[in-house]
């Protein structure tokens, strides 16, 4: 019963985490400190009904989340706000979330060999993360135009779209950065960590576009809030366990 609750508890700072990461690219850390604040109560009930092996479970999963979550974070595979979060979903949760719902036993795939939840809850939203390519190919694919052609790899990371429509989008890099040599020839790179409209001075494409230059449409790229791959994570890890590990098991033993 505690499991349940604990998950009913989360699942609103998770999703309003979502929210605000859609709304800004940012989540508060008053959001985190919310969360382990109140959520403190069940970790207080547990320590004292599990005693010491649960006070050992709580440590372990707190020192050893927190190393490999820092590590992830100072190499830039996801925000700080994202770290907090996941160091959170570790306090409150050092043992594998079990459960008895509707006579079925949850997670329903079975318990993963590596009984850290958050790492569960990471693995299942890199792999959430990883099928986000494939949705952007089917949706240029569905919005074809021959001009996709020239950058088809393209077509797994962004999509086009018209420069005159840039002032009213928000959250978006440009795939490629445009410079203009001394002969008046604008030279195409692309911009592996994705350029902002900003930086890349978009009043400058216009004009680029006026002059015909450029394309009226150019690729650009999304940034996708990485709370929504956590919280879907989450609601994987809880319900059905660790896709990646039973994925990759099911392959071997067939």
């Amino acid at each position: 019963m505690i499991e349940i609750l604990k998950i009913l508890f989360t699942m609103p700072f998770l999703l309003y985490g979502c929210y605000t990461d859609i709304k800004e690219r940012r989540v508060s850390n008053k959001v985190w400190k919310y969360m382990l604040a109140s959520g403190s109560v069940f970790v207080i009930y547990e320590v004292f009904t599990g005693g010491i092996p649960y006070l050992k479970s709580l440590v372990l999963s707190s020192v050893i989340v927190f190393i490999s979550i820092y590590i992830l974070f100072q190499l830039g595979a996801f925000g700080g706000g994202d770290a907090k979060g996941l160091i959170v979903l570790s306090i409150l949760f050092p043992l594998y979330p079990v459960f008895l719902f509707s006579e079925k036993v949850y997670p329903l795939l079975g318990l993963p060999p590596i009984g850290f939840f958050t790492f569960t809850v990471l693995e299942n939203a890199l792999l959430v993360t990883v099928l986000v390519p494939i949705g952007m190919f089917c949706y240029n694919f569905m919005h074809f135009s021959p001009e996709m052609l020239k950058n088809p790899l393209y077509m797994f990371i962004g999509y086009r779209t018209e420069v005159s429509s840039l002032k009213n989008k928000e959250h978006l890099g440009l795939l490629e950065k445009f410079e203009l040599d001394e002969n008046g020839v604008v030279i195409r790179k692309f911009a592996r960590a994705g350029l902002n409209f900003d930086a890349n001075q978009k009043p400058e494409l216009e004009e680029y576009v006026k002059k015909g230059l450029i394309e009226k449409e150019i690729w650009v790229t999304p940034g996708l809030p990485f709370m929504l791959s956590i919280t879907a994570g989450f609601i994987i890890a809880v319900v059905f366990g660790d896709l990646i590990f039973y994925a990759v098991s099911g392959f071997l033993g067939g």
